[in-house]
């Protein structure tokens, strides 16, 4: 096979990083209850208290630590506009 060819076959397929194609949809980083409590401008005791309740956006645990996604996040804030703008 020459070298030229052997250039082109490996032009044709381009290789992926194996961490992405596991990773598929997922983001780039979790927010952390800090995240949430900067982005709403409460205390974070505030956000335990959201989650304890189940009153705030979803949260989920890695290991020991609350995570939350911020896709979920985002919906929470448009259904949270929406039942806002439906109240007034």
């Amino acid at each position: 096979m020459s070298r030229q060819h052997m250039l082109k076959g490996s032009e044709a397929a381009p290789q992926t990083d194996p961490r992405a194609t596991l990773r598929g949809g997922l983001p780039d980083r979790y927010l952390t209850p800090t995240d949430i409590a900067a982005m709403f401008g409460v205390p974070l005791e505030t956000v335990y208290q959201w989650r304890k309740k189940r009153t705030g956006p979803p949260g989920f645990r890695i290991g020991k630590h609350v995570r939350y996604d911020p896709a979920d996040v985002r919906a929470y804030v448009t259904e949270r506009q929406h039942a806002d703008a439906g109240a007034a």
